[in-house]
């Protein structure tokens, strides 16, 4: 009676493996690896230097106990000045050293970085090389997919093609780390993957 029991078993699954066949390992995308190896071989040694890394340590000593209803606040005063061109925001972030540094090393990628941008443990930006549509990112997948995932890996989001350019673009974001090995922030790039 057991001997029937265990064929019957390996029937229903190779009947189940027949009607419901495991689904196929999809591929990566092909841009896929060439974004990882350029962010690997190029971003991370430009975020991984001394200005980039104090100016994210200070925000974080600075914003240390924000709520999260602050950052929303903050969010949507930045937003709301963008939508107006009123950009007193905007303004004081590009003014400093680190935004200046990110926007030189985007003016020599030559077209590769559009954008280039790092935040603090929160998700708040530090610094950035143009205007971006928000200024805090910790409830995007660029930050849960990483900083609050507790990931060292680069996550590389799904390719769009830009309407106004018609660059193929994706971002790429990946976690800082202190000279500690600590977790600190997030960089975020976005990659023109034709220029690649």
């Amino acid at each position: 009676m057991a001997r029937w029991g265990h064929i019957g078993a390996v029937v229903t699954v190779g009947l189940a493996t027949f009607l419901f066949p495991p689904a196929p390992v999809r591929a990566e995308p092909a841009y896929i690896p060439l974004v990882r190896d350029y962010v690997e071989k190029q971003v991370r040694p430009m975020v991984e230097t001394p200005l980039v890394l104090k100016a994210i340590a200070e925000q974080n000593a600075k914003f240390g106990n924000v709520s999260e209803m602050d950052m929303r606040v903050l969010d949507e005063t930045y937003r709301s000045e963008v939508d107006q061109h009123q950009l007193h925001m905007v303004t004081l972030l590009l003014d400093k050293s680190v935004s200046h540094y990110l926007k030189a090393r985007q003016d020599t990628s030559q077209g590769v970085i559009l954008e280039f941008f790092v935040t603090d443990s929160h998700g708040l930006n530090v610094g950035q090389s143009t205007v971006t549509a928000d200024y805090w990112q910790g409830d995007e997948e660029k930050y849960l997919r990483t900083f609050a995932n507790s990931s060292r890996e680069i996550f590389i989001d799904r390719a769009e093609r830009n309407e106004s350019t018609q660059n193929l673009e994706t971002q790429a974001s990946f976690v800082v780390m202190d000279e500690e090995n600590r977790p600190i922030g997030v960089a975020i790039v976005t990659i023109a993957i034709d220029a690649l």
